[in-house]
């Protein structure tokens, strides 16, 4: 398996420069790496001690961030390295004001670990939910470098609990401990015998919660509103589109607010061209034509979080393709959220709809149904958004018990 893996790996490497004529994104994969080095070498300062956090993309950015806000306030001694795989994630928060460095995790090979390594040295490192690379985690180990996984999720079907994927297993020995969401993936990592694990929930819960504190008013949002029940979609896709359209063409004395997961022009301009109703979007609005207006398209990123504040329903896409979004953003606000039914992978939304405060839909007729029955029954609205409300709460404070176990162990 070790074999397989890094002849995969080199032959990645050697493959991905190509790719970028062929696809924007792999554009944006491939030349932003070749920036890593650069700053690594070039801008950071030598003596100082770095603490490197690893996610994958902007979901696992948000549940780092807790962590890293907390240690950037009580140890500012430290500058943080914050390492991105995925461009969809990089592009959104390269500017974020955490990290003092943001760059795109080089490569996997055993040169780029070590080149990687030998610049930054970091006193200790955070591995965000599922980035599991063996060659950094050998590595690190080799290293005596502290590692830790935070918000972890583990699954049966994963190589890990393989018969054959003791390469993988033993890559897991260089965490020094695991802080995961639930007690299957704590008994899954018994199971292989790992036995230093924590099952502290998921640190998404508070960053959400966070989002209530210190959410400023949108007037913009309040005056298309108008004292209307408004329906919030946010970050959908094409086979979201294909299941809620037909209710707003049939919808009366509704308001829409859809913040698509693609922002870009021609899938901005598609999406307004089946909408058969009055529709402003943000990033061209006139104040004066929020009140009369129907649909309201958020064509720009980082404020759907403040906008969920202003629904009385929200609806949140991904689940009808491969990947629900965060379902969490509602919720913290009190709103009963309505999904597709792929989300099996994500805690919070398998615990909600045991709850019965997520409801899942199969097709429109359903989401009609669903709708209709939340417009019209306040009261069952209510109780459905107040239990979202006390979820999230019941379930804060996993960056305490992180922080905690942390300084216990560690001299920070």
């Amino acid at each position: 398996m070790k074999f397989l893996y890094q002849l995969g790996i080199n032959l990645a490497a050697f493959l991905l420069p190509f790719s970028r004529f062929f696809s924007p994104k792999m554009k944006l994969f491939v030349d932003g790496r070749k920036q890593s080095f650069a700053v690594l070498e070039n801008k950071i300062d030598k003596n100082q001690e770095f603490i490197w956090f690893h996610v994958a993309s902007l979901g696992e950015y948000e549940q780092g961030l807790p962590v890293m806000e907390e240690i950037k306030t009580k140890y500012p001694e430290y500058k943080l390295l914050l390492t991105f795989f995925s461009p969809s994630g990089f592009e959104i928060r390269k500017n974020n004001k955490v990290a003092d460095y943001t760059i795109y995790l080089p490569l996997d090979t055993t040169q780029n670990v070590k080149r990687f390594l030998d610049i930054v040295q970091p006193k200790m490192v955070f591995f965000i939910k599922y980035e599991f690379w063996p060659n950094y985690l050998y590595e690190l180990k080799n290293r005596n470098i502290p590692t830790y996984l935070i918000s972890g999720i583990f699954r049966k079907n994963q190589l890990f609990f393989k018969w054959y994927g003791g390469f993988y297993r033993k890559a897991l020995q260089s965490f020094n401990h695991f802080f995961v969401q639930n007690d299957a993936s704590a008994q899954l990592l018994k199971s292989i015998n790992f036995n230093n694990s924590i099952v502290n929930g998921d640190t998404r819960f508070d960053r959400v919660a966070q989002i209530v504190e210190r959410a400023q008013p949108l007037n913009f949002i309040a005056e298309f509103k108008n004292n209307t029940t408004t329906i919030v979609i946010g970050s959908s896709w094409i086979d979201d589109e294909t299941i809620y359209l037909p209710y707003l063409y049939n919808s009366k004395n509704i308001k829409f607010i859809i913040a698509p997961h693609n922002i870009k022009e021609e899938e901005i301009t598609r999406l307004i061209s089946k909408i058969d109703k009055k529709t402003v979007r943000y990033t061209n609005y006139k104040t004066e034509d929020l009140k009369d207006a129907d649909v309201f398209i958020i064509d720009t990123i980082g404020i759907l979080t403040q906008i969920y504040a202003y629904a009385d329903i929200a609806y949140v896409g991904g689940a009808f393709k491969t990947g629900l979004h965060n379902i969490l953003e509602p919720a913290t606000y009190g709103t009963p959220v309505v999904i597709g039914p792929k989300f099996s992978k994500f805690q919070e939304a398998k615990d909600l709809v045991a709850l019965g405060s997520c409801l899942v839909v199969n097709n429109t007729e359903e989401l009609v149904l669903t709708f209709n029955r939340l417009i019209s029954d306040l009261n069952y609205r209510k109780e459905l958004g107040q239990k979202n409300r006390e979820f999230v709460l019941k379930n804060k404070n996993a960056t305490k018990v992180i922080m905690d176990f942390v300084e216990r162990t560690q001299n920070l």
